[in-house]
């Protein structure tokens, strides 16, 4: 039994290079201190300069930004890892149908108060993934163009303001996905043979299995 769990931390830790782990992490911390800092923030408005918690949102959405840009860097070069279609299935029919079919696996297990099984390929979870990358891309993008174009600039025009408005109207979502995410981490690492560690560890499949 400690072998199976042993093999299937190896499944896990191997499924990611280190690459996507290293700008998986940048994210979350970005992402986390994104969306506490928007909480006490006060942004320049009225004629007032905003505070070092505004200064602060401002150059962490940069960060996020420039990290989300090298996040489809990685997604599009690495070789191992959730395949893009698994990410974004909207535009294929068997795709689709894959997803459907998940979403009906996961709802038969929470109609009896359990989690199915974890599965690395699962179509919805990996679908899931893909809107949080959609979502911060969003977010980081509109709050980028806002900083370099729109901040101070009273004619920028209404493509700022458009992409003001979505940025703000995003942040409720972006709070539901990291809620949600984390939590149904949480569950997972409890309830099935997912060890959340792993995604965390920035040491290598092979280093790991020396040390053991």
């Amino acid at each position: 039994m400690q072998a199976e769990r042993q093999s299937d931390a190896m499944r896990h830790a191997s499924r990611h290079n280190l690459p996507t782990r290293l700008v998986h992490a940048g994210l979350a911390v970005a992402v986390v201190t994104q969306l506490v800092v928007s909480l006490v923030m006060k942004p320049a408005e009225d004629g007032h300069a905003g505070n070092l918690w505004y200064e602060i949102h401002e150059y962490g959405g940069l960060a996020a930004f420039a990290l989300i840009v090298l996040f489809w860097i990685v997604l599009t070069a690495r070789k191992r890892g959730t395949p893009s279609g698994l990410l974004f299935p909207w535009f294929s029919g068997a795709r689709l149908s894959a997803l459907w079919s998940d979403i009906k696996r996961h709802g038969a297990a929470l109609r009896q108060f359990r989690l199915p099984p974890h599965d690395d390929a699962s179509p919805l979870a990996s679908a899931v993934h893909g809107l949080g990358i959609l979502l911060i891309t969003a977010m980081a993008g509109s709050g980028t163009l806002y900083y370099f174009v729109g901040a101070g600039n009273p004619d920028a025009g209404g493509l700022v303001g458009l992409a003001m408005f979505v940025h703000k109207a995003l942040a409720n979502l972006a709070w539901a996905y990291l809620i949600g995410h984390v939590s149904l981490a949480v569950l997972q690492h409890l309830s099935t043979d997912f060890n959340l560690r792993e995604m965390w560890s920035f040491r290598s499949a092979s280093n790991k299995e020396a040390s053991k």
